[in-house]
């Protein structure tokens, strides 16, 4: 079993849980990328991140922040 915590998680559920969790104003927040702050939807975000990698990077830490704060709830 991987010690990662985003083995077996898609780009896709990362940012659907993100977006639930923070909203889109508070993701472009998190995160200034246009695709989260100019008509966001979960379609635009992903062809973006996917070629992207330094913001896929960027979702990918805050998912980890994310999950540690689900392990003390």
């Amino acid at each position: 079993m991987s010690n990662d915590p985003l083995h077996g998680i898609t780009l896709e559920r990362m940012l659907t849980e993100l977006v639930e969790e923070y909203g889109w104003e508070d993701m472009a927040f998190r995160i200034r990328i246009n695709c989260f702050s100019k008509d966001p939807s979960i379609k635009s975000s992903l062809k973006f991140l996917r070629r992207t990698m330094w913001a896929r990077n960027k979702v990918e830490i805050l998912y980890k922040f994310y999950l540690d704060g689900k392990k003390i709830d």
